[in-house]
């Protein structure tokens, strides 16, 4: 007995799905490079975690006080929040 063909529409497809999980290696592949080095020249500063927190209790501690204006304190704590690494 004979085999059968296989159709046109059949090749397409499964070279469509090749293309497919081709590219999606490719995405995957420039991402992992991407996130996994930083870019030349940019280097994360070294903060200490306790003198970062030291100074936002202390930045509280001014607002509370009424040393600081509310838009000066909102400034000061994202710049002071942004040092700081969350595991």
């Amino acid at each position: 007995m004979a085999r059968r063909r296989t159709t046109f529409g059949k090749l397409q497809r499964d070279r469509d799905k090749q293309a497919k999980a081709k590219a999606k290696l490719e995405r995957r592949a420039a991402r992992s490079e991407t996130s996994e080095d930083p870019p030349e020249g940019t280097v994360e500063p070294v903060v200490d975690q306790a003198a970062a927190l030291a100074a936002l209790a202390a930045l509280q501690q001014s607002y509370g006080a009424g040393e600081i204006s509310y838009e000066e304190f909102e400034s000061r704590r994202d710049e002071l929040s942004r040092s700081l690494t969350i595991d």
